[in-house]
């Protein structure tokens, strides 16, 4: 991502270009201009270009499409195209501002209905499919997320969270012990073949599901409101919750070490620079990826176009960390998206989470909640 000081469209046109490696003359060949024509774009010297030629810019650019089209509104001193567009095909939206605007609603009570509105359109796919073995005995007979806390399963847990927040739209994939996840009010996806793949190829059995807005989340983590209510305050495209204040959770934790932690350093812009199972420096900025992701409806599009694309490269290949495409983390594709360029952002937040991975830590959360 460009810096958040670069508030002209010219400036982001040039950072995004060169952030994906490209010559002004190749961008300019791609999107059918001169290449004068980009300098001068560039620069500033112009404003920006026409509707259709930002659109396209957008798309070349794998940019933030509403913010380029912000900047290109600034930059004619206009409204942004999608926004006139918008209100020309549906004027039953005129009302609505009028209204706005007639009881004088403050910024903050605007922002809150906007979030209303983005968690009751928003959709949650939770991967399930999992054997669990690091549980040992206490999965023989049933999924990780049937494990119970507090006389409520992981799973149940996860499900209130949700729908405390206004998503009723819940999906799963399974795969062990299929027949034991079986709650009314969820959409399932079957992953028979969970033994030879891992969590990215078992979230694309649910594909259909990955569309609009949408959070995927593991299975095995139980989390507070709070983590779910950031999460869809995040205007970005494709956004992962980031814990900065995590490394509390591995004191004297023996089972899953600290080298085992899903990190990520990110920049001064929340965007992600390296994530996965890597090493960090004291002078890195990083926390560690707590399993949960966002999706804007381009997002989601950008995320399958992406896997797609990985997919027919990859399989029964090496990819990224993974010996074979069809063993890859969701981190793996999240890292291959970072080094083509596509901007990922991190949700910050510090604690208001665990993760159940082994025995141990089941075996702490039951004490912390019986206490």
């Amino acid at each position: 991502m460009s810096n958040s000081k670069d508030q002209l469209f010219g400036n982001y046109i040039r950072s995004l270009r060169q952030e994906r490696g490209l010559g002004q003359r190749e961008l300019a060949r791609a999107i059918g201009v001169s290449a004068s024509y980009l300098n001068d774009i560039e620069k500033n010297k112009r404003d920006a270009p026409r509707p259709e030629l930002v659109n396209i810019l957008s798309e070349t650019l794998d940019a933030d499409h509403y913010k380029i089209l912000d900047l290109a509104g600034q930059s004619r001193n206009s409204i942004p195209q999608d926004i006139s567009d918008m209100i020309s095909n549906r004027r039953e939206m005129i009302p609505l501002l009028r209204t706005i605007k007639d009881c004088n609603l403050s910024k903050n009570q605007i922002i809150n209905i906007g979030e209303n509105i983005v968690a009751s359109n928003t959709s949650a796919i939770i991967i399930a499919a999992g054997l669990g073995s690091r549980m040992k005995s206490h999965t023989e007979d049933k999924p990780k997320c049937l494990l119970e806390f507090g006389g409520k399963t992981l799973l149940e847990r996860q499900l209130d969270v949700f729908r405390s927040e206004g998503i009723e739209n819940i999906s799963l994939v399974r795969g062990y012990k299929k027949e034991k996840i079986n709650y009314e009010g969820i959409t399932y996806f079957e992953n028979d073949d969970y033994k030879e793949n891992n969590i990215l190829n078992s979230l694309f059995y649910g594909e259909e599901a990955i569309k609009g807005h949408v959070i995927v989340s593991y299975s095995d983590i139980l989390f507070d409101r709070s983590v779910v209510a950031r999460l869809l305050n995040s205007s970005y495209d494709i956004s992962i919750v980031v814990d900065i204040d995590w490394r509390g959770y591995y004191v004297g934790r023996k089972d899953h070490p600290i080298e085992e932690a899903e990190n990520v350093i990110f920049d001064a812009d929340n965007s992600v620079l390296q994530i996965g199972k890597i090493l960090t420096n004291k002078n890195d900025v990083h926390g560690e990826f707590i399993g949960m992701l966002g999706l804007s409806p381009r997002g989601a599009e950008i995320f399958k176009r992406h896997f797609h694309r990985a997919k027919e490269q990859y399989w029964d290949k090496p990819f990224k960390r993974a010996e074979k495409f069809q063993k890859a983390y969701i981190t793996d594709m999240i890292q291959e998206m970072v080094d083509l360029g596509v901007p990922i952002h991190c949700v910050i937040i510090e604690r208001g989470w665990k993760e159940i991975d082994t025995v141990e830590d089941y075996e702490k959360a039951l004490q912390e909640f019986e206490n």
